[in-house]
């Protein structure tokens, strides 16, 4: 705590002390004035050594082993030149004609509408097995923990595949 203490009394005092430094070509050039209050805010630092050799910065030199810092003026960077926009089309990237990305376009809704078709007959083959949540026992599943897991599984197969079906139409509503 004490140190946070020291680092932010450190980080006013120099802004402190560079706002009170009179104004020089670079501060002039300056697109920020100082105000008065700010100029007002201005103490000296002291770095203080006790007898233990641990250093501190104060901003009073009335204890022994205390010497004033000479802080360096604040230094303004001009802002730098604005870049120029990136430009979205490049001339060396290739057109498709109309027609080619209408025939792109086609057969790709042809697929979208097939795959729609394959997962609809997944969904109604799931559905028929599954009965409702009490599908046939198979000859396997004379323990009933075996058929609570099949009929689990098919449940999340129909979910799943409900899911497909709506993504595949949400896709095929989004073709231009």
């Amino acid at each position: 705590m004490r140190h946070q203490l020291t680092v932010a009394f450190i980080f006013f005092a120099v802004a402190g002390y560079a706002c009170a430094q009179p104004e020089t070509e670079t501060r002039k050039k300056s697109s920020r004035p100082i105000s008065t209050s700010q100029k007002a805010s201005v103490s000296p630092v002291y770095l203080c050594t006790d007898a233990n050799g641990n250093k501190e910065y104060r901003n009073t030199g009335i204890t022994k082993g205390c010497k004033k810092v000479k802080l360096p003026g604040l230094m303004n960077v001009p802002p730098s030149a604005k870049r120029p926009p990136i430009q979205t089309e490049n001339a060396k990237f290739p057109k498709v004609e109309r027609e080619a990305q209408k025939k792109r376009d086609n057969d790709r809704k042809e697929i979208l509408e097939s795959e729609l078709r394959s997962e609809e007959e997944k969904l109604n083959k799931l559905k028929a097995e599954y009965k409702g949540g009490e599908p046939d026992r198979l000859g396997g599943e004379k323990n009933y923990a075996k058929y609570q897991e099949r009929t689990a599984k098919l449940k999340e197969d129909i979910e799943r595949s409900e899911k497909n079906v709506e993504a595949l139409k949400r896709e095929i509503g989004n073709l231009r």
